[in-house]
């Protein structure tokens, strides 16, 4: 097991023959600092005067500390697809793009066994080249040969739909809705088997076909020995997908457990279905 590849000390205890751990979380802090803000100055007049006022002084503004995720402890198995719920601003994305090593952790160490790829930012596209480009580029960014692109193109291209109303995959991806670019990542991610997938809200972004397709795509990877992450507002594809689920609040882990008694109690807390934000 690894610090994104040390050794942990847990991971014997931890260790059977049928459950093998691939991402560690230990006590994750993290922490956002964001120059210039203060609470409870919002308004764009009162940044303006912030501004005015640097620039008269000479002096930088403050740092407002964002405590995002606070005391996150889990482990991940080979074979899971784990779902990450909570309201609006409760660490969810924070924390995959820790577990993907983009962000730093204040406090805690998180170690993973192979490399953890997160959607979207694995397949590296540019808005200014076509689909089919992109492709290829996503392809390559994964770590794909060309003739295993090649072999996969057509099928990534089906898969994302996105030329079913017309040959779009020919068009710059500037051209594409938020809902067409989404889905050709996911695509892409798809096409090839990941040690650790962590996807944030893809499955959210199509038709229910295009959702079928991705869920039956996740349990897939999980039998090839592969972990999802799956971060999304929709309980439906949450419990259509996961096994397991990990519910934050307000940075803190609340629950974790199987998917039908989390999602019980966490619509209980948001008073139904689908709901981001918690009843008052």
């Amino acid at each position: 097991m690894a610090e994104h590849t040390r050794h942990h000390p847990h991971e014997s205890a931890r260790t059977s023959a049928d459950r093998v751990p691939t991402v560690i979380a230990d006590g994750v802090d993290i922490v956002y600092r964001v120059n210039g803000a203060a609470a409870g100055r919002g308004t764009a007049t009162a940044a303006l005067n912030r501004i005015l006022r640097r620039e008269r002084a000479g002096r930088a503004a403050g740092v407002r500390r964002v405590h995002a995720v606070r005391g996150v402890s889990f482990v991940a198995y080979r074979g899971e697809a784990i779902g990450l719920i909570g309201t609006n601003g409760s660490g969810k994305s924070t924390l995959l793009k820790a577990v993907a090593g983009l962000l730093p952790v204040e406090n805690g160490r998180i170690y993973t066994d192979g490399q953890p790829s997160l959607l979207g930012v694995n397949a590296a596209l540019m808005n200014d080249l076509t689909g089919e480009r992109n492709v290829h580029l996503g392809g390559l960014a994964m770590g794909m040969s060309r003739e295993q692109i090649r072999e996969r193109y057509q099928d990534i291209v089906d898969f994302s739909g996105i030329n079913d109303k017309g040959d779009f995959i020919t068009l710059p991806m500037r051209t594409y809705s938020s809902g067409m670019a989404a889905r050709l990542r996911f695509s892409i991610a798809a096409a090839k088997d990941h040690d650790v997938l962590l996807v944030d809200e893809a499955l959210a972004t199509g038709d229910r076909s295009f959702q079928k397709r991705s869920e039956e795509r996740i349990r897939e990877l999980r039998e090839r020995a592969g972990t999802v992450f799956l971060v999304s507002h929709s309980n439906k594809s949450i419990r259509d997908t996961c096994d397991r689920v990990l519910w934050l609040e307000r940075g803190e882990l609340r629950m974790d457990g199987p998917t039908a008694e989390v999602l019980k109690e966490y619509e209980a807390f948001t008073g139904g279905p689908d709901r981001a934000r918690p009843k008052r």
